[in-house]
């Protein structure tokens, strides 16, 4: 059996969160490390709060951690990360921030040492820009938003 690669990211507890957890992966073919909050907070239908997680990382050049919805939020409280994935960028290092939105009709109350996301580690392939006067044809042309069918 094939294990993946692993790749150390420096992590920072802030003050006063000793008592959290790491982000963890919850089985051993997870993709995604689960990540808690930090502090308690109530977010109403149709609202969005930054969760605090207590950390502060130092990821590795060539990689970015992207954060992403846990699906049992989602599909039982209509919690979700409304820029998904978020991206946390190598050279940042202040504090680990989870935006979360309501989608659901009750306010959802998250407490200190919840589960609220998961963190995927994933490599970045930088683009470099080549201008060019035409480009090639395709067979979907300049085709948009639903021109290849419903």
């Amino acid at each position: 059996m094939h294990s993946p690669e692993t790749v150390p990211v420096m992590v920072r507890r802030l003050p006063g969160n000793a008592d959290l957890p790491l982000p963890d992966y919850a089985t051993h073919g997870a993709a995604g490390m689960d990540v808690v909050a930090a502090e308690d907070a109530a977010i109403a239908p149709g609202m969005r709060h930054a969760v605090a997680t207590g950390l502060a990382l130092a990821i590795p050049p060539g990689f970015e951690i992207q954060v992403r919805p846990r699906s049992g939020l989602a599909l039982k409280h209509g919690i979700t990360v409304p820029n998904t994935p978020g991206t946390i960028d190598s050279d940042y290092r202040g504090e680990l921030k989870v935006i979360l939105i309501n989608l659901g009709d009750t306010t959802f109350v998250v407490q200190r040492g919840d589960r609220i996301a998961q963190l995927v580690l994933a490599p970045v392939t930088r683009a470099s820009w080549l201008e060019v006067d035409e480009l090639d044809d395709t067979v979907r042309g300049i085709g948009g938003f639903g021109s290849t069918g419903q």
